[in-house]
């Protein structure tokens, strides 16, 4: 069977066929912490957290982990929510609530309750995993991986997992390569030659470089596959120190190099021996370049690989429509990523992503932007390296992106010049009274 047959008898498949599911991945529990706040993202996390905040036209950034655990046979997954998690959580029950508890396969919502006797809320990373320790217990898995929600890649984590179990590691951490500035972001590992960490420095001023390649450091991902007695020993003694600030990167990862085994997982392309794709997507500016990077003609992140699909709750739309074909009037979209219930009423898309139910109108043009769900844009707009929250509405006219200190004026503008535009900025009260207090007061 040639390759063209075997992608077409994929396509004509009814199904999806994921990992299979091994005794070792039955003895793993997945816990995704989707509890930060995601202030970096400034107004896009106002009423939202950051895993929920939408990606790529019709995901939500936290499909991405989630869907990694499905695809790699990992069915025991938990979900650590803090910050404004409704959008989150009510994001979960509806797209990732297929799976059967009763044959241990499940995506269990986990939110602060404040279960310490502090009745504090998550303080760090490893504090919520301490607040959790029970329901880790009743699982009793013999290993568990801790992943961000808040990352965009795709990643098949068994292998992580397996490399954990044959290297006897107490615990080990995925990582990735990345540039000396980048690296400011990320705790910075120094490894042996067999992989092991010998030093570790969570978000380092001066990052230590890799040995033979001065420009690059050893980032962490922040992924963790522990082995459990370890965990659960590690999470004990670090809520019982005063001084700690109860976090993985920060406390218990540099604590326990030197007397347990710490392995690295560098995270690699199989095909090229590369970096894989993985994007850290915490600023404005990185969630910018990250959706334009799935416009490229052949972008690193597959979206249309059917064998590692991206998995989401998405509502029923019509299909993407492009009307009238006059010369100075063109529904038409070129490099671009156009979603379902879509129309693009005589308006141009450029390099753009276009979130679903989305409606622009006669004469405007779209580049290099980045927008959200139920957005509608009016006649003879003119966007350019805009991000645009769901539910805003564009008047007509308006031009976005083409005057920095205009457009400061009303709007956010970053440090690369990327311009943020929510409905309150256009004086738009769409998701609370709150927004208002005066007119709250006055009305009610």
């Amino acid at each position: 069977m040639t390759k063209q047959q075997r992608e077409q008898s994929k396509k004509y498949q009814y199904y999806i066929e994921p990992s299979m599911v091994t005794e070792l991945n039955r003895k793993t529990l997945v816990l995704i912490l989707a509890g930060g706040e995601g202030s970096r993202l400034k107004d896009l996390t106002k009423w939202r957290a950051k895993p929920a905040v939408p990606f790529g036209g019709k995901y939500r950034i936290i499909d991405f982990a989630l869907s990694n655990c499905v695809n790699s046979g990992l069915r025991k997954i938990g979900v650590l929510t803090q910050y404004k998690a409704h959008s989150l959580l009510r994001h979960l029950q509806r797209g990732w609530s297929f799976m059967r508890d009763e044959i241990g396969e499940f995506v269990e919502l986990l939110p602060a309750q404040q279960r310490t006797d502090e009745k504090e809320w998550y303080k760090g990373t490893a504090d919520a995993l301490y607040q959790n320790l029970d329901i880790m217990q009743r699982h009793a898995a013999e290993y568990v991986i801790v992943l961000g929600g808040d990352h965009i890649y795709t990643m098949d984590y068994t292998k992580m997992l397996i490399q954990h179990v044959q290297s006897g590691a107490d615990f080990t951490v995925g990582c990735i390569e990345a540039s000396l500035e980048e690296a400011k972001d990320f705790g910075v590992m120094s490894l042996d030659d067999d992989m092991r960490i010998s030093g570790f420095s969570e978000k380092p001023d001066n990052p230590q470089a890799m040995p033979g390649n001065p420009d690059v450091a050893l980032a962490s991902m922040g992924i963790y596959v522990f082995s459990t007695r370890f965990l659960y020993n590690a999470l004990v003694e670090d809520a019982a120190m005063p001084n700690s600030s109860h976090d993985f990167g920060r406390d218990i990862i540099p604590r326990k190099i030197k007397d347990s085994v710490a392995m690295a997982y560098a995270f690699r392309n199989e095909a090229t021996g590369k970096p894989a794709y993985w994007r850290d997507v915490g600023n404005l500016d990185s969630y910018w370049k990250a959706n334009m990077e799935i416009c490229q003609i052949e972008p690193e992140l597959n979206l249309y690989n059917r064998d590692w699909p991206i998995w989401t709750y998405q509502t029923q739309n019509p299909p993407a429509k492009f009307i009238f074909d006059d010369k100075d009037r063109r529904g038409a979209a070129i490099d671009s990523l156009i979603s379902a219930g879509c129309i693009l009423s005589g308006a141009r898309v450029k390099r753009s992503v276009i979130s679903f139910a989305t409606t622009i109108e006669s004469r405007s043009l779209i580049k290099d932007s980045v927008i959200l769900p139920k957005v509608h844009i009016g006649k003879n707009c003119r966007l350019t390296r805009v991000i645009v929250d769901k539910g805003t509405v564009i008047p007509d006219n308006t031009i976005i992106g083409e005057d920095s200190v205009e457009d400061a004026k009303r709007f956010h503008v970053t440090a690369e010049g990327i311009v943020l535009v929510t409905p309150l900025m256009l004086d738009q009260r769409l998701y609370s009274l709150a927004d208002d207090t005066e007119n709250w007061r006055h009305t009610y």
